[in-house]
């Protein structure tokens, strides 16, 4: 593995244990992780320490999403979502929880992050491509299975 690489990783049993480097950002380190190893498709889990988060919030009334950023220190409490194929490259879907210093809990869809300590994340990969296609009813991108 090389050095240079936002990640480390170790292979066992089918699922990729994966460790994001300190103050690398999440979303683009998971993305780098799929390209290199070729993996299309597969399921996301993880947890860890961040210091600031872009997190996402759907309007269906309005087919839009709100963002809002955070900056502060707070627990990755659950990090979950999967990898799937757009036009060709990796979509990331990932949602996110996380734990604030006075215990409460900020959670959506989340954008970007930067880990501030720990990126501890495990990749199952489904063994085939799972394509999205842009859904114009909802304004979303949606698995593609016809």
């Amino acid at each position: 593995m090389d050095s240079q690489k936002p990640y480390t990783y170790r292979l066992s049993g089918g699922r990729y244990t994966v460790s994001i480097s300190n103050r690398a950002r999440v979303e683009e380190a998971i993305a780098a992780f799929c390209r290199d190893t070729g993996i299309r498709s597969a399921s996301v889990c993880g947890i860890g320490a961040v210091d600031e988060a872009v997190l996402r919030f759907y309007d269906p009334a309005t087919k839009r999403y709100v963002d809002r950023c955070f900056e502060e220190q707070m627990e990755i409490a659950a990090l979950t979502g999967n990898v799937s194929e757009m036009e060709g490259k990796a979509y990331l879907h990932l949602h996110a929880t996380l734990g604030r210093r006075d215990y409460t809990a900020v959670a959506g869809h989340l954008l970007s992050a930067r880990i501030n300590g720990a990126g501890e994340i495990f990749i199952t990969p489904f063994g085939a491509a799972t394509p999205r296609r842009y859904d114009p009813e909802t304004g979303l991108n949606i698995y593609d299975f016809r």
